[in-house]
């Protein structure tokens, strides 16, 4: 996280403002060696990340093979055939 006075915020606010919607990066702006503001990048509301969202969306097969049959695995190949 980058961290600028508030000199140097008010000489570059539109080249770090730039970076800071392009990269994400945070950025503290400080006034005599304490934060007093943080700039980050503007997110519409509603579009708020949800951890565990997508909890139990994704099923886990014990054997992908039998659903098949052994048939179409064959047709594959042998695997002791690949090339190196």
């Amino acid at each position: 996280m980058k961290t600028l006075s508030v000199s140097e915020f008010k000489t570059h606010a539109l080249s770090v403002l730039k970076t800071v919607a392009e990269s994400g990066e945070q950025v503290i702006v400080t006034k005599r060696g304490k934060p007093v503001a943080r700039v980050i990048s503007y997110q519409e509301p509603g579009k708020k990340t949800e951890p565990g969202k997508l909890a139990g969306t994704i099923t886990f097969e014990k054997d992908v093979i039998t659903p098949l049959g052994p048939e179409i695995w064959e047709a594959a190949g042998d695997i002791d055939e690949i090339p190196a």
